[in-house]
């Protein structure tokens, strides 16, 4: 159902807001409009213009929780002031950036050990002490790579013209590392050579005592004792917040309440009055609420509130609550993926939850797989609250009462014996159409009856707006409910074998509500006493009417038709189980029990989503279309509700 509205303006003293937010509309769910907006033809409103203290000091505190492995199990200390909560947060925070800048001097140094692990960690390989080697006197060395499609040319030149030794390091799959040396004198030719093969030299920092190796494993000793020490600040971090938990905690909670009740600021105005300065709130609240705020301000002179009853006072339309029994609460997920409810539109919630769950029952009927359903989507729901899942466990319960009609248990239908039919083998035989399976027949029978009801809703809704074209002469009004149970009437009588009405009969009860349809504009404006002509030619009028006549007529009948996917789906799952207990085996008598286990589990899974998918197309498509806008916003209270503070 749909929670009743109203919307209230609340004034007082400018200095007086901070305390009504938070002693009053905190504990009240309130969805706050712009007041400068609302109240146009109030003279002297202004807006405020003011820093909200808290905001910064909120996001340090949210920081500082959100580092806590366990803040939702923190009991908060609630003894602590509002000065206390600011100084918890601002040491806790120089204690913190204390801690983060030696890691940052750490991390800097950590970088410095890396790049020269990097630079040395391909010479690895070489057996000299690096730093005898950049001190040499009388031989010039050179540390480098080169490619290795060069490194075959270098050796030749190496071995038959150049008085150098080329020392080889570590190899990848591009290059060779290493260091070659030369005498002094001979310096400048065997440079030009390695240049010519594309030597890159990597110059060596004078940093490194012994080998390569040495010195790299050095640097993988002193790289491990920088991350213990990151380690050990890491944890002085997390124990100097856990100490701190139930002050940080309390402080967010705190704080956050009041940047919020701060924040409502945005949406009030002020107003100056003989030279005294007043708030003005205005937004919506549920009825229920509105009365107790009433009486909880009565004794309080510095609040004053007005609440509207006349929807000219204020703009736009109420907001949309729902607040359905916990049964059908997992259903308004997807009411809401249609669209709200308006205001004076009828909640079909409840409607769904009912169809929803009855017709995937039908087309999903078997006791096993009906109580997985119902055992999984309870468990989850339970635990994670999702509302699909709570949609699945209810399905479920439908699943297994008609898995007991069906006589089909995991697929098995030699178990127990059905209390109604056997869907794939039931069949009727009616005239003209010969003999049909009795589900079909029940299918589309069911769907003329939703169809029924659907049109019902719209009347309702219709009337609710005070639409009076759309209730009388819609084709989902009056007009098209007659005209649809006319031609039902007859189509039972007629497969029952009744006598058929007499032709006359059937001409006022078909013909009537056709030519109300036809003319519904005219008529509505006649009704409401509207003058003005036609803004097109009758002619026009007339072709148009018809070929919106013969649409009408079509979907009468394709969405009567449609229902037929019921039966359709509810004997096509007997034949899918059917199929898996043939690859099982289960005819021979000793079936393949982990074929049969799968084979349960994927058809559970896979035809489970298909029958949901379309059961909710069923919804949206043949009942929601007939009756339903789905038009209305949803209601957003500036801050959730909390408890009531004595």
């Amino acid at each position: 159902m749909i929670v009743k509205m109203k919307f209230i303006n609340i004034s007082g003293p400018r200095n007086d807001i901070d305390r009504v937010t938070d002693q009053y509309l905190s504990r009240y769910e309130i969805q706050l409009e712009s007041a400068l907006s609302e109240l146009k033809t109030v003279d002297n409103l202004r807006p405020f213009v003011e820093l909200n203290p808290y905001r910064d000091v909120l996001a340090k505190a949210e920081e500082f929780v959100g580092y806590l492995p366990d803040a939702d199990s923190v009991k908060p200390d609630t003894s602590m002031g509002l000065d206390d909560m600011f100084e918890v947060v601002r040491q806790a925070g120089e204690d913190y950036q204390s801690l983060q800048d030696e890691k940052e001097k750490l991390g800097r140094k950590r970088e410095e050990v890396r790049a020269k692990q990097g630079a040395i960690a391909p010479f690895r390989p070489l057996d000299c002490d690096l730093h005898k080697v950049q001190h040499f006197r009388y031989i010039s060395y050179r540390f480098g790579r080169i490619a290795v499609e060069y490194y075959q040319k270098m050796q030749k030149y190496l071995m038959d013209d150049l008085t150098a030794i080329f020392v080889e390091g570590q190899r990848d799959e591009s290059y060779v590392y290493g260091a070659y040396f030369v005498a002094p004198a001979e310096t400048q030719k065997v440079d030009a050579v390695f240049r010519s093969l594309r030597f890159e030299r990597i110059e060596l920092e004078d940093c490194f005592e012994g080998t390569p190796e040495s010195a790299y494993q050095s640097l993988l000793r002193e790289d491990a004792g920088i991350g213990m020490k990151l380690e050990e600040l890491d944890r002085k971090a997390g124990e100097m917040l856990s100490d701190r938990a139930p002050q940080l905690v309390a402080a967010r909670d705190r704080l956050e309440e009041l940047s919020n009740n701060f924040d409502v600021r945005k949406l009030a105005a002020r107003m100056e009055d003989k030279k005294e300065d007043y708030y003005i709130l205005c937004g919506w609240m549920a009825e229920d609420d509105v009365e107790k705020f009433v009486e909880e301000v009565k004794e309080d002179d510095k609040v004053f509130v007005v609440v509207e009853d006349d929807h000219d006072a204020y703009f736009g339309e109420p907001p949309t609550k729902l607040e359905n029994p916990k049964l059908f609460k997992p259903f308004e997920m997807f009411v809401q993926m249609y669209g709200l409810p308006a205001h004076n539109e009828f909640d079909p919630t409840v409607f769904v939850g009912l169809t929803y769950s009855l017709i995937f029952g039908i087309m999903f009927g078997d006791v096993g797989q009906g109580l997985l359903l119902l055992i999984g989507g309870a468990l989850i729901y339970r635990f994670k609250k999702m509302p699909l899942a709570g949609i699945v466990a209810t399905a479920g319960v439908f699943s297994t009462i008609f898995g007991f009609m069906f006589g089909s248990i995991f697929g098995f239908e030699d178990i127990i014996q059905p209390l109604w039919i056997r869907p794939i083998d039931h069949m009727t035989t009616l005239p003209f159409l010969g003999k049909l399976n009795t589900v079909f027949i029940v299918a589309v029978a069911f769907g003329m009856f939703l169809i029924v009801v659907a049109m019902a809703l719209h009347i309702i809704n219709a009337v609710r707006d005070k639409d009076i074209g759309s209730t009388w002469f819609d084709a989902n009004g009056v007009a098209g409910l007659v005209f649809y149970l006319a031609v039902v009437v007859t189509i039972v009588l007629f497969m029952t074998g009744n006598p058929m009405p007499a032709g006359i009969v059937m001409a006022v009860m078909f013909g009537v509500p056709l030519l109300l349809i036809l003319f519904r504009e005219p008529l509505t404006r006649l009704i409401r006493h509207q003058s003005g002509k036609m803004e097109e030619s009758k002619a026009m009028f007339l072709v148009e009417g018809f070929f919106e006549m013969f649409e009408t007529l079509l979907s009468y009948f394709s969405n009567t038709i449609s229902f037929i996917r019921i039966g359709a789906f509810a004997v096509s799952h007997a034949a899918i189980m059917e199929v898996v207990l043939q690859l099982s085996g289960a005819e021979s008598g000793s079936p393949n029990w982990i074929v049969v286990v799968l084979g349960n589990l994927f058809v559970c899974g896979f035809e489970g989503l298909i029958v949901g998918i379309q059961v909710l197309r069923l919804e949206y498509y043949e009942m929601f279309s007939r009756f339903y806008k789905g038009s209305g916003h949803a209601f957003a209270p500036y801050t959730k509700k909390k408890t009531n503070k004595k």
